[in-house]
């Protein structure tokens, strides 16, 4: 009791009114169980990884942590859900980074979209995924500037992403910009499929996260050509970036972070912000991370507070100008 008179105290003194029933409700967190959307189906990297993070979270607050997958329109269901869901820390968000893009590139009208900026309260940034161009061998090619140049000799180019209205369609649009070229985009629905079909030959080149792609890198069944990320990763640190290859403005990778509603309690948002800061530098889930291609990122909210906010000004600047869409 001691405990909560103090965090009273030191609450009103910064100004904050609560209640001492409030205040005892948030000291208690978590009382029950607490669900983790995810806006996809089961099976794909972004759930594997919610499932991750759920796991060792439950472990920490000692209560469960469950996974209820809302997939459907993009993604834009269930983080319209979680949008609307009481904000008392019961209900949280994991996500990619479409969460940001999604409402732009699916053209939602305002009843069926959600507030990107303001209508939710970031809790930590957990992961970047790169990007990466790959290529199948058969295509004569070993470099982005020599694929460029075969472009602009006449030679037709497929590039596949995991979707219209993708990060990886925008890469690949905006690479056409950049380059001046016009590689065919051939959306697939999910990131698996275009794999297979790089790989087998039915589609030119790719963009993809690079856990999907490693081990086809490893055995030379596949090329790889550039990352999308401003400087180069440690996943793959021979692999340029398409700013060393003079692409400068073209940056875009992929990442992924909790959300909560907007307005649930800052007590609630700092202990799970907390917690999850931990079980980033927890051994077992870096490595794990690093299977889907992902390195850790951590910090305070306002970390993805902010890549969201920067994402949102300059994706969807990008998505006006190439016009990109989900059709």
């Amino acid at each position: 009791m001691v405990s909560i008179r103090r965090q009273i105290l030191v609450l009103a003194l910064g100004g904050i009114c609560l209640s001492p029933a409030l205040v005892l409700a948030q000291a208690s967190y978590p009382s029950k169980p607490v669900t983790v959307v995810v806006s996809y189906p089961p099976g794909g990297d972004t759930d594997a990884i919610a499932r991750l993070f759920a796991e060792k979270l439950g472990q920490r607050l000692k209560q469960t942590v469950v996974v209820d997958n809302k997939p459907g329109a993009g993604g834009t269901i269930g983080n319209g859900w979680v949008g609307r869901a009481p904000a008392d820390g019961y209900t949280l968000l994991f996500t990619p980074n479409p969460f940001t893009t999604a409402p732009m590139v699916m053209k939602l009208s305002g009843a069926a979209s959600y507030d990107v900026l303001g209508g939710y309260q970031a809790v930590i940034e957990t992961a970047t995924q790169p990007l990466i161009l790959v290529a199948n061998p058969g295509l004569g090619v070993k470099t982005l500037p020599e694929l460029v140049q075969a472009s602009k000799r006449g030679k037709n180019v497929t590039y596949a992403s995991p979707g219209a209205g993708s990060p990886m369609h925008i890469a690949g649009e905006w690479l056409n910009k950049a380059a001046g070229v016009k590689f065919v985009h051939v959306p697939y629905r999910g990131v698996g499929p275009s794999v297979t079909d790089v790989v087998a030959g039915h589609v030119d080149t790719a963009w993809v996260t690079v856990g999907a792609v490693r081990q086809y890198l490893e055995t030379g069944k596949l090329i790889a050509l550039a990352v999308g990320d401003a400087k180069r990763s440690k996943l793959v640190p021979a692999v340029p970036t398409l700013s060393e290859l003079g692409f400068k403005d073209v940056v875009v990778g992929a990442w992924n972070g909790f959300f909560a509603p907007k307005g649930t309690p800052t007590l609630i948002v700092k202990r799970l912000n907390e917690h999850l800061n931990e079980i980033l530098t927890d051994p077992e889930v870096v490595k794990k991370l690093a299977v889907f291609g992902a390195l850790p990122v951590g910090g305070p909210p306002e970390v993805l507070q902010e890549r969201n906010q920067r994402e949102y000004a300059v994706m969807g600047k990008a998505i006006r100008e190439l016009g990109i869409s989900a059709d």
